[in-house]
């Protein structure tokens, strides 16, 4: 299969759809005085400012040091700018936070990005930039977003569908199709503008060499860079081609004098204004375009080929047709095989989709925090205030890299937590990538020197859910059951960094040194009463119950690494002790915290909270309930007995101590009683305390929803939770869909909606914990419902409810699309699927980032085909022995 060929020869990712959607209002992009980034660089400035660090544009591709760029730019005559970037609100500007305003879908994408699709819906009358801007600076964040759909601006059908496709002929050799159709009964105008620029390279002090670009041709572009094999850009139509240079236009911006004639803004300048002094007359510079200029006859579809290549080419175009249908149907047999075994047309749609969102939303990511702070050798210093605003403690961060992104337009910057989230997904197409991922962020220029890894470039120390072992071992298995070998060397590598980022867990997060976790934050945003970064008065603390259950998980991911590595050196069964060990302190203190013993797991209530500690040793409890509460289930581990026997040094310790500490012995579920099949299970909850956090789970008028579990109980819609702390009072709402708080930037909600990671996990807790327990555990299935079923078949059903979210309903709607008519009805647009950040609590609607198929991508592993119980003990524990007798 060539695609499955191809994922071997790195050089076919060497081009790529690596380009932002979105590259102002970055923190890396922010010079300002006082850390204000989203007013530093805005959309108002990004056609005019040149970036330090990374390129923008729509559907854009780039190579993977991002040394030139190639986007396309429209203009429908009636604009007041040249749509070269996505539109969208600035976090202060819109009531929920930052927020897209444009329609566009990813559609298809192989790994090797040897064939893309895409879909940009453009309106052809005035894009509303001021409605926008001004109706949502006049709304509440009680009251709904005001959408690019709310204008009417689509009403009439006044718009171009835009597919923009590309084939790779070869490594430097791409093909690029736009098909343009007018979905208007009347006649519209279109400019096309396919775009080529180098990133500025040459300004900052470092190397003054400037690539160049000419033209002695209107259907060719002739690019010039020293270190690119790419040197032709040709267009099958053209009138003319426009030059200009990527420097800033400091006389409109500053009005300071400018570096270059002919600036950033340029085309935009000869296009809407008709200046022919805005572009160079000689044909040369760093940034050039095509312009075409077509009028398009009522729903008239026409078709425009372009082509980079390392070639100089007499026919460019004579094998375009063939090279794009040999393309296109090498991704279909990829896909193919990748979806052997799922049931419906549909299903295989909604996860092309979803394979398709992973894929484009890859970004060449560039920052290097030192410069950032100290600035460049060729611009003005920046103020000595930015060392105190953010980062500064980061000095080692050197990015250069193309990272997985959870949204390219919304979070055009890496969450850690997200991408280990990211790689399940991207291991089922791409296991080569999955790994690379995880690893990047263990080098030495990403994870600090003490052990952290970084969150996100907001606030790099800012703590995410240590997440990262379980994703390494998630995508070994993977890699390991679908290349039929195990790749030892990266799991030991990982685990090797691993081991500094869980001492940093151990030495800073770790409060009293009593193994119960603070963690703050922990990317659970306002799921708190208050905000969890901040610090209490009086000095007192929060107890976590997520963040001690995350650090139990955490040990057992660990524990289970090393004990696959022990598998070929036995020198990791000590390892394994270790964290053996560490798991049952962790679950030691979980219940049994200070002088009086106290207990995360209220025995009343029966559900784990957290409790604010004071100076004095006593605690109170939070009684929030809380996904935090339902936490605790991702710490489990099966280990069956014949495992057990081919590590004899780690059994006989590991009894020792379960004789030896019957204290610790208890606390976890009974190792020495065998489940099904023999296995043990290690887990801070026993079958009890599982019931009792399943009743709650389950049951729909607290956190089972028709779509998943939602972060917070329904039970505070009716009949919020209140609680007063030093005299002031403190309120929490089971709000299902936006943010009605401006915590966090207003722009996430964990007070009720349902988050795909989450889901996952507990889905996943629950086949695990299936694994050991037989099939007569049986469990009420919905609470109050009088029917009861088994924790597999449980999973199941979540898993089926969160694919109800895109999948057709029995009335042809999909939930995610929510509540515009159109969005369900209309053949342009009910089948393109949007992965949103979360989704409405009770029916479904997406909610924030509305390409956010980072985390929510994970419905691609949801579809899937489960493995058989064997299958899944089989990789789990089975690999045959001889490839482990090779490895020692």
């Amino acid at each position: 299969m060539k695609e499955k060929e191809r994922l071997s020869d790195i050089t076919w990712k060497k081009w790529g759809p690596y380009v932002s959607n979105r590259e102002w209002g970055t923190v890396r992009e922010d010079y300002s005085p006082d850390g204000k980034a989203w007013t530093y660089t805005n959309h108002d400035t990004a056609e005019a400012k040149t970036y330090r660090w990374g390129e923008e544009g729509i559907c854009g591709i780039c190579d993977d040091f991002q040394k030139l760029v190639f986007s396309v730019g429209f203009w429908n005559k009636k604009d007041q700018m040249v749509k070269e970037r996505f539109f969208g609100l600035s976090n202060k500007q819109g009531n929920h936070g930052e927020d897209v305003k444009e329609y566009f879908y990813y559609l298809d994408g192989t790994p090797t990005h040897s064939y893309m699709k895409m879909l940009y819906k453009y309106p052809q009358n005035a894009f509303p930039y001021d409605d926008l801007i001004r109706t949502n600076a006049e709304r509440s964040r009680q009251e709904p977003e005001y959408e690019l759909i709310d204008t009417g601006i689509f009403d009439q059908n006044e718009y171009f569908d835009i597919f923009i496709e590309y084939a790779k002929e070869g490594q430097n050799d791409i093909l690029v199709k736009l098909t343009v159709v007018n979905k208007s009964e009347k006649e519209a105008p279109l400019v096309i503008l396919p775009t080529v620029w180098f990133r500025n390279t040459w300004n900052w002090g470092y190397n003054d060499y400037k690539p160049q670009m000419n033209s002695e041709d209107v259907q060719i572009i002739k690019i010039n860079h020293k270190e690119l094999e790419i040197k032709n850009l040709y267009a099958s139509q053209s009138e003319k081609v426009l030059f200009c240079d990527n420097e800033t236009n400091n006389e409109r911006l500053y009005q300071s004098s400018n570096a270059s004639k002919y600036t950033k803004d340029g085309i935009n300048d000869f296009v809407i204004n008709g200046n022919s002094q805005a572009v160079n007359p000689k044909d040369f510079g760093t940034k050039a375009s095509f312009f075409i200029d077509e009028t398009f006859k009522a729903k008239e579809t026409k078709v425009f080929e372009f082509r980079l290549s390392d070639k100089d080419l007499q026919h460019p175009f004579a094998d375009f047709e063939a090279a794009f249908s040999l393309r296109q149907q090498e991704a279909d047999e990829f896909y193919s095989d990748i979806q052997c075994g799922i049931r419906t047309d549909d299903e295989k749609m909604v996860q092309r989709q979803a394979f398709a969102g992973m894929l484009w939303n890859k970004m060449f990511y560039h920052y290097n925090v030192e410069k950032w702070l100290k600035g460049d050798p060729g611009e003005i210093p920046p103020p000595k205030s930015r060392g105190k605003i953010r980062n500064s403690g980061w000095k080692h961060l050197n990015n250069e890299h193309i990272i997985s992104m959870p949204d390219k337009w919304e979070y055009p910057w890496y969450a850690t937590w997200d991408l280990a989230f990211h790689t399940i997904s991207f291991s089922l197409i791409d296991p080569g990538f999955a790994k690379q991922q995880l690893k990047l962020f263990l080098f030495e220029w990403y994870m600090h020197p003490n052990g952290q890894l970084p969150a996100y470039e907001w606030d790099f120390s800012d703590v995410n859910p240590p997440v990262h072992a379980w994703a390494v071992f998630r995508v070994f298995k993977i890699d390991e059951y679908l290349n039929q070998k195990p790749d030892i060397e990266f799991l030991e590598s990982a685990f090797q960094k691993l081991l500094m980022n869980f001492t940093w867990w151990v030495n800073k997060k770790d409060h009293n040194g009593n193994n119960i976790f603070e963690g703050g934050f922990l990317g659970l945003d306002n799921i708190g009463v208050f905000d969890r970064n901040a610090p209490l008065p009086d000095g007192e603390h929060l107890e976590q119950s997520d963040g001690t259950s995350w650090m139990a998980m955490f040990a057992l991911n660990m524990m289970r690494i090393a004990l696959e590595l022990a598998l070929y050196n036995n020198i990791y069964e000590e390892m394994a002790m270790k964290f053996f060990e560490h798991f049952l302190a962790i679950a030691n203190s979980l219940d049994n915290m200070g002088d009086e013993c106290f207990s995360l797991w209220d025995e009343q209530d029966e559900f784990f909270y957290d409790a604010i500690a004071s100076n004095d040793g006593s605690h109170m409890y939070l009684k929030l309930r809380t996904i935090v509460g339902l936490i605790p289930m991702f710490a489990v581990e099966v280990i069956d007995d014949e495992m057990i026997e081919k590590l004899p040094n780690f059994k006989a310790r590991m009894n020792w101590v379960l004789e030896n500490k019957p204290e610790l012995a208890a606390l976890v579920s009974h190792w020495e009683v065998k489940g099904d099949e023999s296995k043990h299970l290690l887990s801070l909850l026993r079958g009890h305390r599982l019931k009792r956090l399943l009743s709650r789970m389950l049951d729909p008028g607290q956190f089972l929803s028709d779509f998943g579990v939602r972060a917070l109980s329904k039970e505070y819609e009716d009949n919020p939770y209140t609680m007063t702390v030093n005299g002031t009072d403190y309120t929490v709402k089971y709000t299902p869909a936006e943010s009605d708080s401006g915590m966090f930037g207003g722009n996430s909600n964990w007070r009720g909606p349902i988050w795909f990671p989450i889901n996952f996990l507990i889905i996943e807790s629950l086949q695990r914990f299936f694994f050991y327990y037989s099939p007569d555990f049986l469990v009420e299935f919905p609470t109050g419902s009088g029917k009861y079923s088994n924790l597999d078949e449980i999973a199941d059903a979540l898993s089926h409810r969160l694919s109800k979210l895109f999948l057709m309903d029995e009335n042809g709607k999909r939930p995610f699309n929510g509540q515009y008519p159109r969005f369900q009805t209309d053949p342009d647009f009910k089948d393109y699927i949007l992965f949103y950040e979360y989704f409405h609590g009770d029916n479904g609607r997406g909610v924030g980032a509305s390409h956010q198929t980072g985390w929510t991508g994970l419905i691609a592993k949801i579809l899937m085909p489960r493995f058989s119980k064997k299958q899944i003990a089989e990789s789990e524990t089975e690999m045959p022995e001889k490839s482990r007798q090779e490895k020692k």
